[in-house]
């Protein structure tokens, strides 16, 4: 079965294991259903997600001029100490960034490749964490504002990586860690006025992947200069899809380029 559209990232629904929906054109697939199928993949253009030109897609799914424009990309998104809305200072969009960044916000540590920090909007919980392929997951810190929880970040991360490493996570070795351990032994390293905002959180969260076999040695697939990939799906983490051979498409990463998706058994 032939399926076109505009690849955005998957929607995850926490579940054991999670179960995993991919939007294309006009369909909604449950895409946990087509482990163990023979799929095929082709490459037919770009779509800007913002201003929908057909451009080349230079990150995050938006053209390079996009990129460089929307308030959805702007230097806070990655760093969240910069984050400026809490003293009404626009970076890009003042409203855009009140609502993003004036609202709860969680820091959290989450086990993926290795036990790491992070921050994400209270609503994003634990969509977040499935993204990350995290295996488990602790908050810490509940904060009023973007900014706060990044100042905590910053702090945290002098400590603890803030990045997973995205081999580690798909072989599926990740050791067995004790967030709660972990968390005892870095409230020392929380500022002295974020303390307030530590959360008396007494167990993790374990998120399960549907994935038949990890690969060995994961190799990322570059739709744009292979054009067309046929293979069988062996399971779903993060936001990759995994296949047999050890290929891996990250989806959220390929958002925006235009794809045929073929269902051959």
């Amino acid at each position: 079965m032939l399926y076109k559209g505009v690849l955005t990232k998957m929607e995850s629904e926490f579940s054991d294991p999670i179960n995993y929906y991919l939007s294309l054109g006009n369909d909604f697939l449950q895409f946990h259903q087509l482990i163990q199928k023979k799929l095929k993949l082709k490459f037919l253009g770009f779509h800007c997600l913002n201003c929908e030109s057909s451009s080349n897609i230079y990150r995050q799914g938006f053209c390079k001029s996009c990129f460089f424009e929307s308030p959805q990309t702007a230097d806070w998104i990655m760093r969240p100490e910069n984050s400026k809305a809490h003293l009404g200072i626009e970076d890009r969009d003042l409203e855009y960034e009140k609502r993003v960044q004036l609202q709860p916000h969680i820091v959290y540590l989450a086990n993926s490749s290795n036990v790491k920090v992070g921050v994400t909007r209270k609503t994003q919980v634990p969509t977040r964490w499935i993204d990350q392929g995290a295996i488990t997951a602790l908050e810490i810190l509940e904060v009023p504002n973007r900014y706060l929880a990044g100042l905590a970040e910053v702090a945290l991360k002098n400590y603890i990586s803030d990045k997973t490493n995205w081999r580690e996570m798909l072989k599926g070795n990740t050791p067995n860690e004790n967030l709660l351990d972990w968390k005892s032994k870095l409230k020392e390293y929380i500022p002295d006025e974020l303390k307030p905002y530590v959360l008396n959180t007494q167990s993790q969260v374990n998120i399960n992947f549907p994935v038949q076999k990890h690969p060995t040695s994961p190799k990322s697939l570059n739709l744009i200069k292979t054009q067309e990939y046929e293979g069988i799906l062996s399971g779903i983490k993060g936001q990759y899809l995994i296949f047999e051979d050890d290929t891996v498409f990250n989806i959220r990463s390929n958002e925006g380029l235009v794809v045929a998706l073929d269902i051959l058994n």
